[in-house]
């Protein structure tokens, strides 16, 4: 996918680039497939769980597999919460306003400044404090929005938040364990998450009509989107892996939008212009502080 002379850098921005590319069709096809959530989650888990543990075995040769024998807390962790927000996300996307899931999926950097802050003891500085208050706004123009006459559903809403919040676990968790693999973990998360709509689901039959949307978004877009987007950001920095992945807030609606005309309304849009707008702030700020730094250690 990358030519050999390329730098980390270039690498690590095609790879995340094609990552987040691939992701964004994603809540298209979750609304293009008419079987109920629960069975879309089993189709979904599955798939991509069987794909990214077949994917790491055929790499490693089977190595990568060896851990799951004798998995730690954080495997356990780490796949406990990559199966909620699974089904947080598919309840999400089927529940609300598209629109209303990404933007509100774009705010897990926030719960990951709260973790790091109240778990981790780790300092927060002005610039996270500003951000924080900046998308708590947005948020609150959103929710007014399904609260009121908008299209969007407040328990959708909430389903995005707890993905969002389960986003940045799964990167902090991931974060502490550098020196152990937790895709195969992950992989087994989506299993798990497959395993619970199978018991929820009434029946986990899908339309003949949607087992190409299915196959389509269970083998190719989970799965090759998930590890571009656990890969390409081992050669970025945060900032740059911020703002790329704000691309899909973007792409996600307007495809839903072109494909099947779903308005947002215009309390989303704002609301999401707010999320949106700090999260860009804020990254280009780290962005600057990162430049600044490096020209500071260039001088000394």
């Amino acid at each position: 996918m990358t030519a050999p002379g390329m730098s980390n850098y270039l690498r690590g921005f095609l790879i995340t680039l094609f990552g987040v590319l691939v992701i964004s069709p994603d809540t298209l096809l979750i609304r293009l497939i008419a079987a109920d959530h629960w069975a879309q989650l089993f189709w979904r888990g599955t798939l991509s769980g069987a794909a990214v543990l077949v994917g790491v075995a055929v790499v490693t040769r089977g190595r990568g597999l060896r851990p799951l024998m004798r998995p730690t807390r954080a495997d356990v962790a780490m796949a406990v919460v990559y199966g909620s927000g699974n089904i947080a996300f598919v309840y999400s996307a089927t529940h609300t306003l598209v629109a209303n899931t990404l933007f509100l999926l774009a705010t897990s950097p926030i719960f990951a400044a709260l973790i790091a802050r109240f778990v981790l003891k780790e300092a927060v500085g002005l610039r996270t404090v500003l951000t924080i208050a900046a998308t708590l706004v947005g948020i609150a123009v959103i929710a007014s929005g399904s609260l009121g006459a908008g299209g969007g559903r407040i328990g959708g809403d909430l389903a995005a938040l707890w993905a969002a919040m389960a986003i940045a676990v799964t990167f902090s968790i991931a974060r502490f364990q550098k020196g152990r693999s937790m895709v195969p973990a992950m992989g087994v998360g989506a299993l798990l998450a497959g395993a619970a709509a199978a018991v929820l689901a009434p029946t986990v039959m899908i339309p003949a009509g949607d087992r190409v949307w299915m196959g389509l978004m269970g083998l190719w877009v989970v799965p090759v989107a998930f590890a571009c987007l656990t890969t390409g950001p081992r050669y970025l920095p945060a900032a740059d892996v911020g703002l790329l992945m704000l691309l899909e807030a973007v792409f996600g609606p307007l495809l839903v939008w072109w494909v099947l005309g779903e308005d947002p309304g215009p309390r989303t849009l704002i609301g999401g212009a707010i999320v949106l707008g700090a999260m860009v702030v804020s990254n280009l700020w780290l962005l600057a502080r990162g430049q600044r730094d490096r020209r500071i250690a260039r001088r000394a």
